[in-house]
């Protein structure tokens, strides 16, 4: 396993949710792989603190999934500014060198978890 996968997701998560964008910023990779409901693809980490900034998201973490060396599934309970209450959603997480390479955000832990399995198995018979 990515020796502090946690210890990065945790970094991660804490950046996020208190709005620290050049802590946000040096929590991923450059790029960071993002999926999204208004897309995805590579971004900087600048961008990546960009939307941090916009979206105004918090991310609380309820269940970890590992699921390869690099790779951990982890249920929230996002928030945004005008939520009335919380949303479960689920991240996929990579960890490269410490830091978060992508965050691959599903609307449940079902499918994120079947898209997590995939990706360890692509990478696997690369």
């Amino acid at each position: 396993m990515e020796p502090n996968i946690e210890y990065a997701i945790d970094e991660w998560h804490t950046s996020v949710n208190d709005g620290d964008l050049k802590r946000a910023a040096g929590a991923v990779g450059d790029p960071i792989v993002v999926l999204g409901p208004k897309g995805a693809g590579p971004i900087t980490p600048e961008q990546f603190a960009d939307w941090v900034e916009r979206s105004g998201i918090r991310l609380v973490p309820r269940s970890w999934h590992p699921i390869g060396d690099r790779l951990m599934v982890v249920e929230q309970d996002a928030t945004w500014p005008e939520s009335k209450s919380p949303t479960r959603v689920a991240t996929i997480f990579r960890v490269a060198n410490g830091k978060v390479t992508a965050a691959l955000r599903l609307p449940d832990l079902r499918s994120a978890l079947d898209l997590a399995y995939i990706c360890r198995e692509m990478a696997a018979t690369e």
